[in-house]
């Protein structure tokens, strides 16, 4: 099968497209025919060297999330047929993961009716992120909450299942998802600068807690006091007046120095909840772009840019 995989640690460079064998899926797996495979930012963090000294070393493949076809079924898996469409987490400590013509999955869902392979691939990571850090973040029904970054796909996600548990929202955003947001019910202003200000005038008191979905680094507000790793964190504290009132999903050097929350404890406990949620059309990502296999290095380029206007996939 073809599939891609790295030897070395380094850019997406180092990434190839090769013919593998099939994996086996082991006790508690199956193994799917890949329609789609979603890429996030970790996919380049990993190849980079992330968690090197946790995983195997190389080969490895590239991909963490998958939507495809049932195509063989581990030892121990009830619940689940052959030829059955699923989507979810692909495991990626072996030489191939999700971005392969097969791929192994320990977690999975069925695709709701009336969602594609690909809306189905876009929604792992994003929702499973958003959920947990909506969980630890500990906003309840009828608080605001301020999800800085929303045109992120984890700033949707966040934001959307917020609206669905009753939660308001103000979101800041581009001009790219500003309608679908509104639509939803939230509130909706831009980022850069003077956000902070635009934030306070929608209000009509304090923000109870806030969520920074955004790209690390990103330049937002207070050119004159930034954060230590350049990004929005110190605006959203004073916003909520208390940095155990916001958390963050991306920029854990800026929330090790200022005292803001943080959530890295990945769980797929919820994996049937986002299926459903999918089929009512409350969870979607926007895909932006789906590219063949031996066109990873441009979607590599968009990914990396951290501005890709929605999910990235590519398609075996």
């Amino acid at each position: 099968m073809k599939a891609l995989q790295f030897d070395r640690f380094g850019s997406p460079d180092v990434i190839l497209l090769r013919d593998v064998p099939h994996p086996e899926p082991g006790p508690g797996q199956i193994r799917v025919a890949v329609r789609a495979c979603g890429l996030a930012p970790a996919d380049w963090h990993l190849v980079d060297g992330l968690l090197a000294d946790r995983l195997p070393p190389p080969p490895r493949g590239l991909g963490l999330e998958v939507a495809g076809t049932v195509d063989a079924l581990g030892e121990n898996v009830t619940g689940v047929r052959i030829g059955d469409r699923v989507f979810g987490p692909a495991t990626f400590d072996g030489p191939t993961a999700g971005a392969a013509e097969y791929a192994l999955m320990p977690a999975w869902a069925p695709v709701p009716e009336g969602v594609p392979f690909e809306q189905a691939a876009a929604l792992p990571t994003a929702a499973e992120t958003a959920w947990r850090a909506l969980d630890d973040l500990g906003v309840q029904p009828g608080e605001l909450l301020l999800v800085h970054g929303a045109g992120t796909t984890v700033g949707e996600a966040a934001a959307r299942l917020a609206r669905h548990r009753g939660i308001r929202v103000i979101a800041t955003a581009g001009q790219n998802r500003a309608a679908a947001l509104e639509g939803i019910g939230a509130q909706v202003t831009a980022y850069g600068e003077g956000m902070a200000a635009r934030v306070s005038a929608l209000t009509l008191g304090p923000v109870d807690r806030a969520l920074d979905a955004a790209p690390t680094g990103g330049r937002i507000d207070r050119a004159d006091q930034p954060s230590p790793a350049g990004g929005s964190l110190p605006a959203l504290i004073e916003l909520t007046g208390d940095p155990d009132r916001v958390l963050t999903v991306s920029d854990f050097a800026a929330a090790a120095e200022l005292g803001a929350r943080t959530t890295t404890e990945i769980r797929y406990d919820q994996m049937h909840e986002f299926a459903r949620l999918a089929g009512e059309g409350v969870l979607l990502i926007p895909v932006a772009h789906a590219y063949p296999l031996d066109q990873v290095r441009e979607a590599a380029e968009l990914s990396r840019s951290r501005r890709p206007g929605g999910k990235l996939l590519l398609v075996p």
